[in-house]
């Protein structure tokens, strides 16, 4: 005598038709975009602040975009009348070394605006560190846009 087949199997067998089957092998989470960020803070002598503003704009821009800097947010700190801020990014610790070295050492950087810049400027403190492409973006929209 033939026995015939009990609920649990239908029921199981109607479960393993609609579920999916086995999961494709997962792929390799993708690794966001990052960038080296430079994020310059200047303490500059008092009462200079307006006129190296006026500077960064009218000179030192312009001279950063024809050398291929990544100019991301620049202007005037909130915490007091003395302070201004640059931000710059690069593809890599190095692209950024090769860079400024070149910049810095440019006849058009010491006989631009160099001696200007560095009159109003009592001192600064630089910080590197690597972010994401969306935080990049964010910071892009903080302050002036530096981008023409």
């Amino acid at each position: 005598m033939e026995r015939a087949p009990s609920r649990v199997w239908g029921t199981a067998a109607v479960l393993a038709c609609l579920l999916p089957g086995p999961a494709p092998p997962s792929q390799p989470a993708k690794r966001p975009v990052t960038r080296i960020v430079e994020i310059r803070s200047y303490n500059l002598l008092p009462g200079t602040r307006a006129r190296f503003h006026e500077l960064v704009e009218r000179e030192g821009l312009p001279l950063l975009r024809r050398w291929k800097i990544d100019v991301v947010a620049y202007g005037p700190s909130l915490h007091d009348e003395d302070s201004y801020y640059l931000i710059r990014s690069f593809a890599s610790l190095e692209e950024r070394q090769r860079t400024e070295d070149a910049f810095y050492g440019s006849e058009e950087w010491r006989q631009g605006p160099r001696e200007a810049v560095l009159a109003a400027i009592s001192s600064y403190t630089t910080v590197v560190v690597t972010l994401d492409d969306a935080t990049l973006q964010g910071l892009r929209r903080v302050g002036p846009d530096p981008r023409p």
